[in-house]
């Protein structure tokens, strides 16, 4: 069947349209079409040729918008906008952010399509890692058990299946789950649901707490943030072998796991694999790396319509980076589209079979990773790669191998950016990298690299000369890896720039 006559069977016209919020509640859910979808096949979903999911997922935006009509304050937000009959036609529909993500669902919520009074909700709550303000977005609770089916299935099935041999098996996070609103109790859902594994929600733990996880037969998984997955080394410095040798996969949450502590992490536990689960409050699974041999994020088929836009919102091509775009698939009683969560990512080729079929994409840092020097904005994830080259050329030193964190602090008053790195053996490395440089030689440095680290919307602006005429100093630093002058999140997250004055 052809796959657009296919996505109108499954979704009709009459559900494609809901006439009120009464109707919406009684619209059959998303992941029971996708179900369909796949019995029609006889494939499973997330291994359908990709034009067979796309004309059911632009099927299912096109009802969303349609809901989304039925609110007197979408519908004005919407105005002018197309039902899209295409995905060019989806990136004219405008953009949200976080803002508007408060505005809308946060205290009289007056974005729901269904009113909250008729129950069947949960609130999920982030505190504002990065703005400082707290957030809510409103779930359905029979959709967000949805996807916490189908995602906690694609895991079992394409990132733990592999290195989880034998019986019983387990996983774990140490995510604050006991914290009701947080982030940790949606991750927890989508791991409760992963097939055939005895689940664990241990919050953070001591060294003890692990020791008594880690004694259990079996091989084992565990999730945290990225502080979390570090500190293991520390915590597991006690525990015997054996128990050691059945770790066999550590998921640190969003962000960058150093290569330093990637080693240390091998040294302890030599069977482990290290993956990145890239979540966030708003969406519990946005991408899971499926291997170690690349850094790239697969997304879960059907979870959500994952997009990298660039400043117009209009899709980049592959190899390029632009901003993290995020549109929940499951959401008939409170959509919120083409919402940005404030990452930037790389669009990689999609996985294309035989077997997985999906989108992939690469992590770039935090919208906000950007220094400003003068009137210029240079991207911070690529300052920090062309800097760490061109101190392994002229030192031999490589920031990814001996640092723990680093972190850009740009004083803007003094006009001057420290490349802070947390490191064990401070004197050596200081050694090792002013001798061959010399007194001048961080500036030189930073004045090579810099013109590489250019945002993608200012490239050819800034050059060696021109960088130098700003007035700004550059220099290297390095600190004990506890050191308080690294600044860390109430969370253990280590913002890559700092603004100062």
């Amino acid at each position: 069947m052809n796959p657009a006559d296919l996505a109108t069977k499954l979704i009709p016209d009459e559900e494609l349209t809901p006439v009120s919020a009464e109707a919406v509640c009684a619209l059959p859910s998303f992941a029971g079409k996708m179900r369909e979808c796949a019995r029609a096949y006889g494939t499973p979903y997330g291994e359908l040729p990709h034009d067979v999911q796309d004309a059911l997922v632009l099927r299912r935006l096109r009802q969303m918008i349609h809901t989304l009509l039925l609110n007197p304050e979408w519908k004005r937000r919407l105005a002018g906008c197309e039902i899209p009959e295409t995905f060019e036609q989806w990136q004219r529909i405008p953009l949200s952010d976080k803002d508007l993500q408060r505005e809308f669902y946060t205290e009289t919520r007056p974005g729901l399509v269904v009113p909250l009074d008729r129950g069947g909700f949960e609130i999920v709550a982030s505190g504002g890692t990065s703005g400082g303000s707290p957030l809510e977005i409103v779930y359905a609770v029979r959709e967000l058990h949805d996807t916490y089916r189908v995602a906690g299935r694609f895991m079992g099935d394409h990132q733990l299946a592999q290195h989880l041999p034998g019986s019983p098996r387990w996983l774990f996070t140490t995510l604050a789950d006991y914290q009701m609103w947080s982030s940790g109790t949606m991750v927890g859902g989508v791991l409760q649901n992963v097939p055939g594994v005895n689940y664990i929600g241990a919050g953070p733990v001591t060294a003890g707490v692990l020791e008594q996880m880690f004694s259990y037969p079996g091989p084992k998984a565990l999730m945290g943030i990225t502080a979390g997955i570090a500190i293991l080394t520390e915590l597991g410095a006690g525990l015997k072998a054996e128990a050691r040798e059945s770790f066999r996969v550590a998921m640190y949450g969003s962000g960058v796991l150093s290569q330093a502590k990637r080693a240390e992490l091998k040294a302890m536990f030599p069977n482990v694999t290290i993956l990145s689960y890239f979540a966030a409050t708003q969406a519990e699974t946005v991408g899971l790396q499926l291997s170690e041999k690349t850094p790239w994020l697969a997304a879960v088929p059907g979870l959500h319509l994952i997009e990298i836009v660039d400043e117009r919102g209009r899709w980049v091509a592959e190899g390029e980076e632009g901003e993290l775009v995020v549109t929940r698939l499951h959401a008939h009683e409170a959509p919120l589209p083409r919402l940005k969560l404030g990452d930037r990512m790389i669009r990689r080729p999609r996985l294309d079979g035989p077997g997985l079929r999906t989108h992939q994409f690469e992590f770039a840092g935090r919208t906000g990773d950007v220094l400003h020097i003068a009137d210029s904005q240079y991207s911070a994830a690529r300052a920090y790669a062309a800097v760490r080259e061109e101190l392994k050329a002229g030192t031999a030193v490589d920031l990814n191998e001996v640092a723990h964190d680093v972190q850009f602090v740009n004083h803007r008053e003094e006009r001057t950016i420290t490349l802070l790195a947390a490191v064990d053996d401070v004197a050596g490395l200081t050694y090792a990298t002013e001798a061959p440089l010399g007194p001048y030689g961080a500036q030189h440095l930073f004045l090579n690299a810099l013109p590489r680290a250019l945002s993608l919307f200012n490239q050819g602006e800034a050059n060696a000369a021109s960088l130098a005429k700003t007035g700004y100093r550059f220099q290297i630093r390095f600190v004990h890896r506890a050191s308080a002058e690294i600044e860390r999140t109430h969370v253990g997250k280590v913002p890559l720039v700092r603004d100062r004055g």
